[in-house]
């Protein structure tokens, strides 16, 4: 059994990507319901991971080390349509464009990144508190992933939209009655 959002759907490149699709059964198995906590774990993971390392990106631009940036710039390109980017192509930014981007108020500003995240995980989740936790817990795990890829902390742009996309998760999870704590052992 696989499950779904109502959102985008992301570019991934993990082997074991598999498309969300609704859950509308009568009965599922242990095992399905463990299946589709751990699809939404990964995807979660996923999402966060790429949006990240976008900012991280566009953050490096606005640097010094613009070959770094052009490695990654076809990778990105279908995660941008995935996400309704239909901007000026990311490598053909100027400095002054890349800042206008990852400002307040920008595309891959803090707070719009950061909502992408958050709804992601909360319309993946579709009120289930367990999905919810296991989305939270993949949005956890790709920052970590993001800095050791990054090779340390990640810039403060990447820090505070983690730190917003999970407040707003955990507001929802408390506002549906729901612990951020995981129980399962």
């Amino acid at each position: 059994m696989e499950i779904s959002s109502n959102i985008i759907s992301m570019n991934t490149n993990v082997n074991t990507k598999k498309e969300i699709k609704s859950n509308f059964t009568d009965k599922i198995s242990a095992d399905e319901v463990k299946d589709i906590k751990n699809q939404m774990e990964e995807q979660s993971k996923e999402v966060l991971l790429q949006s990240i390392s976008l900012q991280s990106d566009l953050s490096i631009i606005i640097g010094e080390d613009k070959d770094k940036f052009q490695q990654d710039y076809e990778e990105f390109q279908n995660f941008l349509k995935d996400i309704g980017y239909d901007g000026k192509p990311i490598a053909e930014l100027s400095q002054d464009e890349a800042k206008e981007l990852v400002s307040d108020n920008g595309f891959f500003g803090v707070d719009q990144t950061a909502k992408r995240i958050s709804d992601f995980v909360i319309n993946g989740a579709n009120g289930d508190e367990d999905m919810l936790k296991a989305g939270r817990e993949g949005m956890l795990k790709g920052y970590e992933d993001a800095k050791e890829a990054w090779g340390s902390e990640l810039p403060e742009i990447s820090q505070e939209t983690m730190k917003k996309a999970l407040e707003t998760v955990d507001k929802y999870m408390a506002e549906q009655g729901f612990s951020v704590l995981n129980v399962e052992a």
